[in-house]
């Protein structure tokens, strides 16, 4: 596993210029986002992750505002 991780590309750096997504996770208690890249060779490659609580205001937020949440979370990541 550690040869794994310090020989293959795990992390890529941000180029405005290539094709990004996002993708949202949402559960009851907790929310997370990856923003990946496609890179040159066709792969997508993680960007940045994050993974954050939700306090009692927004654990009753409906799904769809919470996924917008981790939406705008992303980005300001």
């Amino acid at each position: 596993m550690k040869e794994r991780f310090t020989k293959e590309l795990v992390l890529a750096t941000l180029d405005l210029d290539k094709k990004m997504r996002i993708e949202v996770y949402v559960l009851d208690y907790t929310t997370s986002g990856v923003l990946s890249m496609k890179c040159k060779d066709r792969r997508w490659r993680l960007v940045t992750f994050f993974s954050k609580s939700l306090n009692e205001t927004k654990r009753n937020y409906k799904i769809h505002n919470k996924e917008i949440l981790v939406v705008i979370r992303e980005l300001e990541n």
